[in-house]
């Protein structure tokens, strides 16, 4: 996060402890400080899947995901996007353990 965002979500932090800010509004301003994940290509998840030794059915189910949605994200059909790319991030930074439950 750049120094600004820093300093403007301390700031929002700031206001909205002193209750001078609304919890909308703080809310607003913290979800525009968040960093945006960047896409995955389909070539990274073929590797990621394949470091991990994971079928693309054990995979999908690590995911939460449709086997076929997992082909499909390899083939380059379909992108992931939302919790989905958050996980894959996840498991690419951090490893299977956390989605072991």
């Amino acid at each position: 996060m750049s120094k600004i965002l820093q300093t403007v979500q301390h700031t929002a932090k700031g206001l909205y402890n002193a209750g001078v800010m609304d919890r909308f509004t703080f809310r607003s301003i913290e979800e525009l400080c968040l960093t945006p994940l960047p896409p995955m290509p389909p070539q990274e998840i073929r590797q990621l899947r394949a470091q991990h030794h994971l079928s693309q059915a054990v995979f999908a189910y690590y995911l939460n995901v449709k086997t076929v949605t997992v082909k499909k994200w390899e083939s380059g059909k379909h992108s992931p996007a939302g919790p989905s790319l958050k996980l894959l991030h996840l498991l690419k930074h951090k490893g299977l353990e956390p989605l072991q439950f």
